[in-house]
């Protein structure tokens, strides 16, 4: 499917962090216990993450990776999952240490990446990558009606997503300062 010109990687980009407040919407809808919202919750939240695949995928079709996307595209991110985060802690549905050290790291990540920038931004790696996926998932999971029965299968994940984090923000930090940049 050919999209038309304007509809570039860094529109969509923009589009994530503008239809982000619709997801937090949908949670708190119905005070946040219904379990119909929940899941028109979880499909918003999915279809913007799917967005975050799609600018990815078009930027490198057309060749139009730049600059101000690889800084922006991490920045909708942070916003998006953030966004999820603090919205279930309030709703006393995700544990607000959870929330507080994945948004410590991000943020202390996104300032550090604004710090250096003028050294060029450090785009995403692989364990970034891999640990925005388990964050999203682990996310979706807490967005999700579960039953109590799946409960570690959740709390798992999220662990797994919180180790990522942790372990992810010392990779990044390390790297910038042994890279050639």
């Amino acid at each position: 499917m050919k999209l038309p010109q304007f509809v570039t990687p860094n529109f969509i980009t923009v589009a994530r962090l503008v239809f982000v407040p619709v997801g937090a919407y949908t949670l708190f809808k119905n005070g946040g216990n219904d379990p119909t919202w929940q899941y028109i919750s979880w499909v918003v939240f999915f279809l913007l993450g799917l967005s975050d695949i799609a600018d990815g995928k078009l930027a490198r079709s057309r060749n139009t990776i730049t600059e101000f996307g690889k800084f922006l595209d991490p920045v909708a991110d942070k916003v998006m999952i953030g966004t999820a985060m603090i919205s279930l802690s309030f709703l006393g549905r995700l544990p607000w240490w959870i929330t507080i050290v994945i948004l410590v790291r991000e943020i202390g990540i996104t300032l550090f990446r604004l710090s250096i920038i003028k050294r060029g931004v450090i785009a995403a790696n692989k364990g970034g990558k891999i640990k925005s996926t388990f964050q999203n998932f682990g996310v979706g999971f807490y967005v999700l009606p579960l039953h109590s029965s799946l409960y570690w299968f959740r709390d798992g994940f999220m662990a797994i997503a919180v180790a990522l984090t942790i372990a992810t923000g010392f990779y990044y930090v390390k790297s910038a300062f042994t890279s050639d940049k």
